[in-house]
C-alpha cells in the first residue's frame, strides 16, 4: 500500500560555511545529536537553483530523538556560500525563523544564553496564549523556542527538535492553498491583523502584521511520523517595503534557511494532485536518490512567493551502519508508523556535544 500522504517536517535546510562546526553548536544548543547521514556529494540535480552549475557539498542531517523535525546542516564545498545583501528583517518573503518545540520555557531560556546564543527578548506569550521566546545562533539565523506538548518520547533535556517554521509571505490568501491543502497544514490556530507586542523581540513591534498559524493532524502516518510530531507553520504578511526574498540574488544552499522539507509517501500520486492545481515540480530526482547511507526519491516545489518547499519519500535509512543494518521502507504500509522501539534504535548513533 503506497498511498499518498504527508507524514510531517522531516527536516529545515541551513547553510552555513563550516558544518561540522555549526553542528557541534546546535548538538550542545538543541540536542540534535542524532546522525541520520553525513554526506560529501555533488548537487547534480539542482542546477536550476544553483545558477546552471552543479555545486559540491557536505550535508548532515540531525535529529533529536524526543521529537520533531531535524535540520540538514548544509556546507558548498565547491564554492564560498553567499550571504544576503541585506540584513534580513520580517518584512522580507520566505523562512525567517524555525520553531523549536521545548519543555520548559524559562529553563530553556537560561540554557540557550550559557551556551551563547544571542537573546533576543524574554519569554512572553504569543496569541494562542502560550510561552515563547526568540534566539539568534552564531551564524545570524533566528530560532523562536515553544512550549508544546507533541513529543515522541521524553528525556532531561530541554529542547526537541524542529515544530515548524516562520514564513513571510506577500498575501496569505495566495498561499494558504499550498500550505493548507497540499502539505495539510489544514487546522488554523490564529488568523489576525494587528501590532503585536511579542515581535518587538525581532524589531517589528510597531509595525502591522497578519499572521495565521497552522496546524498539521495529530494523527501521524508514515513510518516516522511520530518522532516527527505535530507542525505549525506561522505565516506573516505586512504592507511594510521593502519586500526583498530571503535568497534574492543567491542560490540554494547559501546562507540561511534553504529549505522546509516534509516527509511524504506516494510522491507520484502527490505530484498528479499538485499537478490538478497548477502546482509544478520544479525539481524531481525520479525513482531514487541515494544520500550515501540513505536513500527516497525528493522533489521541490515553490510557494507563490518562491519559497522552496522539499519533499522527501524515504526507503532506506542506516540503523547501524557498521554492521550493514538498514531499515528497507518502501515495501511497508505507509500509512502505519513504526513501533517506537524501532525507532529509538535511531539513537544508537548519537554524538556526544
Amino acid at each position: 500500500m503506497n498511498q499518498a500522504t504527508i507524514n510531517g517536517i522531516q527536516q529545515v535546510g541551513i547553510g552555513v560555511k563550516d558544518a561540522n562546526q555549526a553542528w557541534a553548536w546546535y548538538r550542545k544548543a538543541f540536542k540534535m545529536d542524532v546522525p541520520i547521514f553525513q554526506d560529501s556529494a555533488e548537487a547534480a540535480l539542482m542546477t536550476r537553483y544553483t545558477s546552471g552549475k552543479v555545486e559540491s557539498r557536505h550535508a548532515i542531517l540531525a535529529l533529536n530523538m524526543q521529537g520533531g523535525g531535524g535540520f540538514e546542516i548544509w556546507q558548498y564545498t565547491s564554492k564560498e556560500p553567499l550571504a544576503s545583501e541585506h540584513e534580513l528583517t520580517w518584512k522580507d518573503l520566505g523562512i525567517l525563523a524555525v520553531k523549536m518545540r521545548c519543555h520548559d520555557i524559562h529553563k530553556t531560556h537560561a540554557h540557550l544564553k550559557s551556551v551563547g546564543a544571542e537573546m533576543l527578548g524574554e519569554p512572553v506569550k504569543n496569541p494562542l496564549g502560550v510561552w515563547h521566546f526568540y534566539v539568534k545562533d552564531p551564524y545570524g539565523n533566528t530560532f523562536e523556542l515553544i512550549e508544546n506538548g507533541s513529543w515522541f518520547s521524553k528525556n532531561k533535556d530541554l529542547t526537541g527538535g524542529v515544530l515548524g517554521v516562520v514564513i513571510g509571505v506577500s498575501s496569505i490568501d495566495a498561499a494558504l492553498p499550498t500550505y493548507q491543502k497540499h502539505l495539510m497544514q489544514s487546522e488554523i490556530l490564529c488568523d489576525q491583523t494587528g501590532v503585536w507586542e511579542d515581535f518587538a523581540q525581532v524589531g517589528e513591534g510597531t509595525s502591522t502584521y497578519r499572521r495565521a498559524i497552522l496546524q498539521g493532524s495529530s494523527t501521524m502516518t508514515g513510518a516516522f511520523g511520530k518522532l516527527f510530531c505535530q507542525t505549525q507553520i506561522e505565516l506573516i504578511e505586512t504592507e511594510g517595503q521593502p519586500r526583498n526574498k530571503v535568497f534574492e540574488n543567491r542560490n540554494w544552499g547559501d546562507l540561511g534557511f534553504i529549505h522546509l522539507c516534509f516527509d511524504v509517501n506516494g510522491m507520484g500520486a502527490i505530484k498528479e494532485k499538485l499537478a490538478k492545481d497548477g502546482i509544478e515540480l520544479t525539481v524531481d530526482s525520479g525513482n531514487e536518490f541515494d544520500m550515501g547511507k540513505a536513500a527516497g526519491r525528493f522533489s521541490y516545489l515553490e510557494d507563490p512567493d518562491g519559497t522552496w518547499i522539499e519533499m522527501v519519500e524515504t526507503f532506506k535509512v542506516p540503523i547501524m551502519e557498521k554492521l550493514g543494518w538498514y531499515l528497507h521502507l518502501h515495501k511497508r504500509d505507509n500509512t502505519k508508523n513504526l513501533p517506537n522501539f524501532i525507532v529509538k534504535l535511531l539513537s544508537l548513533n548519537r554524538v556526544k556535544a
